[in-house]
């Protein structure tokens, strides 16, 4: 069976004048308003903890602040620019990711932090390269999957998928040995996606997956840590002061918050007893603070942002655009769902913050560029001739 969003048609020549679309209003306000809401929840949750360590309740929704100014610069020049160039300079950049994953294990200038490998910085200045590596990979897979010279055809399993796997299983491998159990799978959910827009079987991916699932299963098991969030996936209950504690305290605050919520800024889970509440569980706090209503408002934003997202792929002009604009939407939306599940019990703690809402600089930066190449292929699509 074969992707039926798969494009065949040969790429077209960008048209000389000037036909470029106003950028998509609804993809735009949705993630506009999951900024917004970060840094109001960024702000709610983390005060507490900001003001004990740091004297300034402010304090991590400044720094988010000024992430947000890096990423919209970043994300301006990305929308700006002739997104076709990245076709030509994709194996580079991909290279460069490659480079940026190895360069945390180099000392000083990787940081080594609760005996992960997943920082590099300089001073105060601090990136986690896993980010940029799902971002590389995407733009990697595109102009792969959709150049000319060299071109891969997936449809075909040994002498197609099978060579596009080894990229995506080298860019896992580094990234769950860091140990990042949680990102790597997100670049191999991410890398599958692609693969199965550019035409790959199902049947195909299902034999790769499976085939590799023994050794992945055997290399978590063996990891003490992974393994015991697995258990406390299964019953958090069985350990609920040490494995389970997240998960518990995580229900806990969707239980309080009901409908409506207890208001915002009233959260008592992030008294210490949620952890990581404005990092990978701030969805939790939301929830409490705003109900069910707040949460299902966020999933709805990113359901929007995926419609529109999967709207201007189809409408791209050739097939990198449209394998740019669905890799980018699938990187998102996968990872919203990914920590949607574990804060809701739904998917086991993979340590995956929320995209545009959580705390994290390298999260923000990566994700804006990403809905920038978005609308940058809309500006370009067939519907703007």
């Amino acid at each position: 069976m074969r992707s039926s969003l798969a494009i065949r048609h040969e790429p077209l020549r960008r048209a000389k004048a000037s036909t470029a679309a106003p950028p998509d209003t609804w993809l735009f306000a949705a993630v506009g308003i999951l900024v917004g809401i970060g840094l109001v929840m960024i702000y709610s949750a983390s005060n507490v903890t900001a003001y004990a360590q740091h004297l300034d309740g402010a304090y991590y929704v400044k720094r988010q602040f000024l992430w947000l100014i890096v990423g919209g610069a970043a994300a301006y020049g990305a929308y700006r620019m002739d997104y076709l160039l990245l076709r030509r300079f994709g194996p580079y950049i991909f290279a460069a990711t490659l480079l940026g994953l190895l360069l945390a294990y180099v000392p000083h200038i990787g940081l080594r932090i609760n005996g992960a490998h997943r920082w590099i910085g300089v001073g105060p200045l601090s990136l986690q390269p896993s980010e940029f590596a799902k971002l590389g990979l995407v733009v990697f897979f595109a102009a792969w999957l959709s150049g000319r010279e060299p071109r891969i055809d997936v449809t075909k399993f040994a002498g197609g998928l099978i060579p596009a796997c080894i990229p995506l299983a080298l860019a896992t491998m580094l990234v769950f040995a860091e140990p990042d159990v949680g990102t790597a799978s997100l670049i191999a959910m991410t890398g599958l996606v692609m693969l199965f827009a550019g035409g790959a079987r199902i049947v195909h991916m299902a034999v790769a997956s499976l085939a590799v699932l023994p050794a992945a299963v055997l290399e978590i098991m063996h990891n003490p840590a992974s393994r015991a969030r697995i258990f406390a996936f299964i019953n958090p209950w069985r350990d609920p002061q040490n494995t389970g504690f997240h998960i518990i305290q995580s229900l806990y605050a969707l239980g309080s918050g009901g409908l409506t919520g207890v208001g915002l800024g009233a959260s008592s889970e992030k008294f210490y007893y949620l952890p990581e509440q404005y990092t990978d569980f701030i969805f939790s706090v939301l929830g409490e603070e705003l109900g069910l209503i707040g949460a299902l408002a966020v999933v709805a934003l990113f359901l929007l942002l995926a419609f529109r997202a999967v709207r201007i792929a189809l409408a791209a002009r050739e097939p990198f655009g449209f394998l740019l604009a669905v890799g980018c939407a699938g990187m998102i939306v996968l990872q919203a769902f990914v920590n949607i599940g574990v804060v809701t019990s739904s998917w086991p703690v993979t340590g995956v913050p929320l995209p545009f809402i959580s705390f994290g600089g390298s999260s923000l930066v990566v994700d804006l560029v990403a809905v920038a190449l978005i609308l940058n292929v809309g500006r370009h699509s067939r519907a703007a001739r």
